[in-house]
């Protein structure tokens, strides 16, 4: 199939340059202009490639659409290369109001989201039968404000799965709004740079947290998880779901 759009927005995946999709792959090789984020994504992904790179890690917003804008003019193949996936905290709807403003075709292709990278490290799943089937992405109100019915706090009454993003340097207030729901002797997981070589993994209980992710050094870059299924990858919980019993029957096994 022909690609049709000139821009791309692709994520880039967590960390490890394998994890990146086929597509993103294959659409990366191919852009003549590259605008990645210089912090976040692994400089491995670049190497080899043909397009020129630009680091938008010093950008405002107007840079970054000037940049593309003049690529596209130009007939040129613009990449916007993200971490992660694309479809939370990548900052993308801006970018593309923008685009439709300047009439600029782009298609989004997504990537592997850090939090799915981290609950690979710890091998297990985040929905856990009887215990938790939902989970819940997040993240602490910093500058950015978060409406006031999906505070940190309000979020922790459901005692579900949380991951939660960009908070670990509000450590002290993560741990306030995560008790006004969930038990102190909930389990926790940190995960720092989740696929990287230099990935970090600590672990405990939410009474201890501040302790502990301070004695680890992570202060950013990090994911939190909280939630009773986080016991899963501790010991053997004896819960299992319908699909895979002898006695339940669907339509492929009877």
């Amino acid at each position: 199939m022909k690609d049709k759009a000139i821009v791309y927005f692709i994520g880039a995946g967590p960390g490890d340059p394998e994890l990146i999709t086929v597509k993103g792959r294959r659409l990366l090789d191919k852009a003549d202009v590259v605008i990645y984020a210089g912090s976040l994504v692994n400089p491995e992904l670049l190497k080899g490639i043909k397009a020129g790179i630009f680091d938008s890690a010093t950008m405002n917003l107007d840079e970054i659409m000037e940049i593309i804008d003049g690529a596209v003019k130009k007939g040129k193949t613009v990449v916007r290369l993200h971490t992660g996936d694309t479809s939370f905290y990548s900052a993308i709807s801006e970018q593309i109001e923008r685009l439709r403003e300047l009439n600029i075709d782009y298609e989004v292709v997504p990537g592997v989201s850090s939090a799915m990278a981290g609950a690979a490290v710890l091998g297990q799943e985040l929905t856990i039968p009887e215990i938790s089937q939902t989970v819940i992405f997040t993240r602490l109100e910093g500058r950015t404000p978060v409406p006031e019915t999906e505070r940190l706090g309000e979020l922790a009454k459901h005692r579900a799965t949380m991951v939660i993003f960009l908070s670990v340097g509000m450590i002290e207030k993560v741990r306030d709004e995560l008790l006004q729901g969930y038990d102190r002797e909930t389990p926790f997981v940190v995960v720092e740079k989740a696929s990287w070589p230099e990935q970090n993994v600590v672990r405990g209980r939410l009474k201890d947290i501040v302790e502990v992710v301070k004695d680890s050094g992570i202060k950013k870059t990090a994911l939190i998880y909280i939630g009773e299924s986080l016991r899963a990858s501790e010991v053997s919980l004896g819960k299992e779901s319908k699909l895979y019993h002898k006695d339940f029957t669907h339509e492929h096994r009877k």
